[in-house]
């Protein structure tokens, strides 16, 4: 079974973290990544840019309007996600805790059955 684990990222978390454990963090995703991809558990995964270079689109009345930033004002955005392949719930939770973010006050992954897609 597919699952998601989102990571979203709180900019005060990070910016209140020492450069060498935000470079731990960075280090940490390079070895999880290694470790998914030699279990054969990985499928994909994609860093995203902050809110400040995010617009959204929306359609009213058949015209298309484009605003910057993000949707709705909060401390927490999307930052990226793993896409894995694994047995069980059990496993993807497992993973989820072997992301550096998950062990940051703050910060957290979740983890989200994937029920549908096409073309991955």
């Amino acid at each position: 079974m597919k699952y998601l684990l989102v990571l979203n990222i709180n900019p005060d978390v990070l910016s209140a973290l020492s450069e060498t454990e935000q470079q731990a963090i960075f280090s940490g995703h390079e070895k999880f990544m290694a470790a998914i991809q030699e279990s054969g558990e990985f499928h994909s995964t994609a860093a995203l840019a902050e809110p400040a270079k995010t617009s959204v689109v929306k359609v009213r009345d058949g015209v298309p309007a484009v605003t910057d930033g993000p949707f709705l004002e909060a401390k927490e955005f999307l930052a990226g996600y793993y896409l894995i392949d694994v047995a069980s719930l059990e496993r993807a939770q497992e993973l989820a805790a072997l992301i550096p973010d998950a062990a940051i006050e703050g910060l957290g992954v979740e983890v989200r059955p994937i029920i549908h897609e096409v073309g991955l």
